[in-house]
This record gives C-alpha cells, structure tokens and sequence, in this order.
C-alpha cells in the first residue's frame, strides 16, 4: 500500500497545500498548549578568534513567540541541588518552536546569528522568571512526517548569569541581571565555627568578630616515633646521588 498522495508524492516530497494544512495545526496546538515567552538572540561581542568563544555576549532584542514546553509535569534535571558552593539551581527544558513562525517573529528581523535557533541564544520564561540558554538545537524531530520539517526543538539549561549585558527593552528581561547583583551586594552571610564564636558581614561595615579572647598558646614539638618518615629519609639516600656526576638522581651503580 502506498503512501498518501495528498501529503507524500514523491519529489518534491508532499502536496505543499496539505503540508500548508498540517503546519496550520501545529502551530494552532502550540498556541492553545503552549505557552507566551521571549526569544532573546545572542550578540557577539568581543569573540576570541583563538578559543572561536565570545567573552562578553551581549543580548539586544527580544522577541515574543508562542513555544510549547516538551515535559508537561515542569522543568527536568537536577533541580535545586546543594554543592560545596552552596544551592545550585539545575532546571532543563525543552522548548519546541514552529520553523514558520521562528521565522516570521524572528529571523525575519535579521537580528540572529544563524539562519535557525542558535546555541548560546536564550529564552525568557515569564511563568517563573526563567532565562534558560539554548545548548543544542534538533531540527529533524518528527523526521519528515507528512514530507517535511515542521518544529525546532530546543534543549535548554537554566543560564548562569557571568557579566552578559541585557538591553532588550523588556524591563522582565534587563531587570534579572541587576536583581541578581543586588542580590549578592545586599545579602549578609555568617560563618559559624566549630567551637567558637560568628563571624558576621554587614553591608559597607569591617568584620566583627563576637566573642574572641586573646590568650596566646605555643606548639611545642612532639616527637612521632610510629612515622614512616625516617625510614623514607634513609633509604632515599641509597636511591638519589646529587653529585656533580649524577645530577639527576639516577639509581647510583656498583
């Protein structure tokens, strides 16, 4: 049994009405499914031609596109995930995008690096305030159902913020890097020690520390006779010759 005519024909691949129709359809799902965020393209800016790596990017237009979020259940990834550096926020997500309407919203403006979804791009996230990174974009899923390609997906991570300048015009969008900094200039930490008292940081303040004293103490030398440390220096000698002949420590011969 053949394939529908009315979609797949052959070459050129598909009736160009029906695919019309079918492309109708997704993006109207999309619409009704999706969700209303930001696409930010990413600007180079300063790029090391060496490294092929730009060391300040720079974001400058953002544009509001209908994207539709692959894992209805939320985010994926990591989540909140507590390290030695503290609490790290690991969301992913996968946005999907129609190839017409990126076009039509986006590249149409001629503002983009590529002709497509570009890696280091972003997406702003109004829901939760999000600014996910684009880390890698897949063209060709679903493979040429009903003769062609009709959606990107993005596959995205929740951006790390490093000094990128934001003048989108979008106040959302240009106002996260600042909450940030005043978020880290304003906060005050305290370290507690073991068996002693706090440390405490104000804003614009010097340290205090509460609860010190200024007894003085000595350490005196213990001698460790269960160390291996005296077996190694002697039997070393037997092994290491620094002697002008051998100045490089070669196993001295008989």
């Amino acid at each position: 049994m053949p394939t529908n005519h009315y979609f797949q024909s052959g070459v050129p691949m598909g009736r160009r009405s029906e695919q019309n129709l079918y492309e109708d359809l997704i993006i109207e799902c999309l619409r009704i499914y999706g969700h209303d965020v930001y696409y930010v393209p990413r600007k180079k800016f300063n790029q090391d031609l060496i490294l092929n790596e730009d060391v300040l990017n720079s974001y400058e237009h953002a544009y509001p596109i209908e994207m539709y979020l692959e894992n209805v259940q939320g985010f994926e990834g990591e989540g909140e995930l507590l390290s030695k550096f503290g609490v790290e926020l690991r969301d992913t997500a996968t946005f999907v995008v129609s190839r017409r309407r990126w076009s039509q919203l986006v590249n149409h403006y001629g503002q983009t690096i590529l002709d497509r979804p570009a890696e280091g791009d972003v997406v702003y996230f109004p829901q939760t305030k999000s600014i996910f990174e684009i880390r890698k974009v897949i063209g060709n899923q679903p493979f040429y159902q009903a003769g062609a390609l009709y959606v990107y997906k993005l596959s995205c991570e929740l951006m790390q913020y490093s000094l990128e300048n934001f003048d989108t015009g979008v106040t959302e969008i240009d106002g996260l890097p600042d909450a940030v900094q005043d978020q880290l200039l304003t906060s005050n930490y305290e370290l507690t020690l073991e068996n002693a008292g706090a440390l405490l940081t104000e804003f614009d303040e010097p340290i205090m520390l509460e609860n010190y004293n200024t007894d003085s103490f000595t350490l005196q030398g213990e001698t460790i006779t269960d160390a291996q440390n005296l077996k190694f220096d002697t039997d070393i000698d037997d092994i290491l010759d620094f002697t002008e002949r051998n100045p490089f420590g070669e196993v001295a011969r008989a």
